[in-house]
């Protein structure tokens, strides 16, 4: 009985994706979808980052799958890593230069992580890069300090609080519009902080997931360091 569930599904599966490349016209010119997105962005997201106005409005559906895989990653290898004894990091302190240069330096990464994702509507930048630059800060405190601790806790309540705002938006444009993560707030004036709707965000919003992902990620892996 398995088999045959698992033939017919297979075949579902199978006639859905040919039919989809049935309608695939190869080797011939059609709209050019890129001219389009760079002639329109502006008009209709409210973004003057192109890239960012495809990421998280045009292809939202896909970020989101994306924010999932790495939720997903850093959950697994998180648990393979896990001691129940909370095993302490025996890395020693780095030299006095060192820690003391990071103490000045540390404050100014996350915020330029913060300025990464906020802006990411405007200049080059967005969530992804945003949190890997927090995490990169937060490394380089692990690194100087062999006593600096993170709160999980506190990572985990930020890491779910950001993943629901993505979805809750997601969800609230397909209810208001017609789509998920449908844009229903004003796009505003291009060119200002506050503008592109719903984009800055969402932006925040994986700016924060990622950073305490990679953050709780790298706390994990360097507890194991014997």
């Amino acid at each position: 009985m398995r088999k045959v569930f698992a033939i017919i599904l297979l075949g579902i599966f199978g006639f859905y994706i040919l039919s989809t490349i049935l309608l695939l016209d190869f080797g011939k010119r059609s709209n050019n979808v890129g001219q389009h997105y760079l002639e329109t962005t502006v008009q209709e997201t409210g973004s003057v980052n192109s890239v960012t106005a495809i990421i998280v409005s045009y292809r939202g559906f896909d970020t989101l799958g994306e924010v999932t895989v790495l939720f997903l990653a850093a959950t697994g290898l998180g648990g393979i890593l896990y001691d129940k004894k909370g095993k302490k990091r025996k890395l020693q302190h780095a030299s006095l230069i060192v820690r003391v240069t990071s103490q000045i330096i540390y404050p100014l990464i996350i915020l330029l992580g913060v300025y990464v994702f906020v802006h990411g509507h405007l200049t080059p930048g967005g969530g992804f890069q945003g949190g890997a630059i927090i995490a990169t800060g937060v490394l380089m405190m692990f690194m100087s300090y062999r006593t600096f601790e993170t709160n999980h806790t506190i990572l985990s309540w930020i890491e779910s609080i950001a993943g629901l705002t993505f979805v809750t938006i997601g969800f609230t444009g397909l209810m208001l519009g017609h789509t998920f993560l449908e844009n229903f707030l004003s796009l505003g004036t291009p060119n200002t902080l506050v503008s592109a709707g719903i984009i800055p965000i969402i932006y925040t919003a994986v700016g924060f997931k990622v950073g305490a992902e990679l953050t709780a990620l790298l706390d994990n892996m360097l507890k194991t360091i014997k």
